[in-house]
């Protein structure tokens, strides 16, 4: 069985025996983002805090939404 198939049946298991459709699906795409996220960071594709920062005001600025 592959990796992946498997980790989504063992998130599966963890949850509630009355948890919804949408509650897996949404725990299925967390768990799919972190994946993602920690694969960026390995492979060095991250940015400061700060710099993160700036990207967002620079973004909210653009779009007329600055808080200051």
């Amino acid at each position: 069985m592959p990796i992946v198939k498997e980790q989504a049946i063992n998130l599966i298991k963890t949850l509630p025996k009355d948890c919804t459709l949408e509650d897996i699906q949404y725990h299925l795409y967390v768990f799919e983002k972190v994946e993602k996220g920690i694969k960026a960071i390995d492979e060095g594709r991250v940015v400061s805090q700060n710099e993160a920062e700036k990207r967002v005001r620079r973004w909210l600025k653009s779009y007329g939404q600055s808080r200051h």
